[in-house]
């Protein structure tokens, strides 16, 4: 039987890793994860323009992000630069869509995918994908990140042209009560 954490031990046992946790083992970590909506009830906060990313610990190997998504809200396309990603989903459906690029560079969906509440994924370096709220309106998506190492900056990715950008994401850095 997998072990069973509490966010405070998963938080804890990440922070043992001064460098880079390894994608799969920030897969099961995340799985392992005993938690509820009401744990993070601070860190849940959205923005009415673009999905809102929220810090809620930042490790000496790791961030973990709040990430709060209001219907229709995406990410751009973009890879991970270096870092691993774990994601649990914790209200609402993610789709995710990955991408592959071409010999020109171009990017071109290979495969999308829904992912409840509870479920888990993980990507890291080089692979490419967006993730989005496709839910109906009024349906909000929150979802727990955590880059190993933090994830700072990402390249982006356009349908129309095989130029890569570089994406600087904003992070509102520990949200408490009523706000920064």
């Amino acid at each position: 039987m997998p072990a069973v954490f509490n966010l405070a031990e998963f938080l804890a046992s990440l922070d043992r890793h001064p460098r880079r946790v390894p994608l799969p083992e920030l897969v099961r970590r995340l799985e392992e994860l005993d938690m509820d909506l009401e744990e993070v009830g601070d860190y849940v906060r959205f923005s009415p323009d673009h999905y809102q990313r929220n810090l809620m610990h930042a490790g000496r190997g790791f961030h973990a992000l709040i990430l709060c998504w209001r219907s229709g809200q995406r990410s751009p396309i973009h890879d991970h630069r270096g870092s691993s990603c774990g994601v649990r989903i914790l209200k609402g459906t993610v789709t995710e869509t990955l991408f592959e690029r071409t010999a020109g560079g171009l990017v071109y969906p290979t495969r999308t995918r829904e992912l409840a509440a509870g479920s888990v994924c993980g990507s890291q370096d080089g692979d490419i994908h967006q993730v989005s709220n496709l839910q109906p309106p009024g349906h909000d998506l929150i979802t727990l990140h955590v880059y190993s190492p933090p994830l700072l900056v990402m390249g982006t990715y356009s349908l129309t042209d095989a130029s890569v950008g570089e994406f600087v994401d904003p992070i509102l850095e520990f949200c408490h009560g009523g706000g920064i």
